[in-house]
């Protein structure tokens, strides 16, 4: 996709965001529907938009592979709380991009709850292919439930690599249909990355045909608190996704990009536009 359709398709999706994000900072109900399709599996302090649940925050931390202090990137991140969940957990330094304004001043907003210091979160607005961040400046990079937005998933999957360290990880989910082979190592291969492994998540799909359900059972209440336009959106989504879920297949894939040759070791440089990570970690 050329940048001006590209920058056009990131303008809709940013204002699109937007309104979501609104909309559902005014209520609770979002929340308590995504809890009771999660179940036990709900992790509360995330407050998941997505398919996040404790099964995939475990796999996050697995696949990952971070040490104290080194710096993580949450590509999609939403209103962060699956980022800041992990650098907490993985005591790492923290960059959160999201298309939405409205959701990265949530985010940001959130780090104290999280324990972690203002010094160790920055969070922008970007999009998945122009992240503006340096050459490998992460250490890893976790996508969840954001590539499928992207005007181009495979500019993304090479911006995504251009900015991940040697020997970085770059996780993300991924679905597919059941009957189909999908190219996944052919891709990662072209962002010059190499594809270490498929998780399976055999729940999503049920999570997600539970969530759909719900919001049918809970249109009235939808209409009332997140506004006719939010709801419509999401019985519309529910419609569209619902049976399909049958024959979906979600995992896990974790990307590596290989260690360079022995040499001087690379000095990373700062985000730029003001974003600041703390000085012991660029090295």
């Amino acid at each position: 996709m050329t940048p001006a359709p590209r920058a056009a398709h990131e303008a809709r999706l940013a204002a699109r965001f937007d309104a979501f994000h609104a909309a559902r900072s005014r209520s609770s109900i979002t929340a308590r529907l995504y809890a009771l399709a999660l179940g036990e599996d709900y992790p509360d302090q995330v407050g998941a938009s997505g398919s996040c649940d404790w099964a995939l925050l475990g796999l996050l931390v697995t696949r990952l592979r971070l040490r104290a202090g080194q710096v993580l990137v949450d590509a999609g991140c939403g209103t962060g709380g699956v980022g800041l969940w992990l650098a907490r957990a993985l005591d790492a330094d923290l960059v959160g991009l999201d298309l939405s304004p409205i959701a990265v001043r949530e985010a940001a907003a959130r780090a104290p709850h999280f324990g972690l210091a203002q010094s160790r979160v920055a969070f922008r607005a970007a999009s998945l292919e122009t992240t503006g961040l340096p050459d490998q400046h992460a250490h890893g990079v976790v996508c969840v439930d954001a590539l499928g937005f992207a005007a181009d998933r495979q500019a993304a999957l090479r911006e995504l690599a251009r900015v991940l360290a040697p020997g970085g990880r770059l996780v993300l989910t991924r679905a597919t249909r059941r009957t189909t082979d999908p190219p996944w190592a052919a891709e990662a291969q072209a962002a010059g990355l190499v594809l270490k492994h498929v998780d399976e998540r055999p729940d999503e799909p049920a999570m997600w045909d539970r969530l759909y359900g719900l919001w049918h059972a809970h249109q009235a209440e939808l209409e009332r608190e997140l506004g006719q336009d939010q709801a419509a959106d999401m019985l519309a989504e529910a419609r569209h996704r619902r049976p399909t879920m049958p024959g979906r297949r979600a995992v896990l894939l974790t990307l590596h990009r290989p260690p360079d040759p022995p040499g001087p070791p690379r000095v990373p440089a700062t985000i730029r536009e003001g974003l600041e990570i703390p000085e012991r970690n660029r090295t």
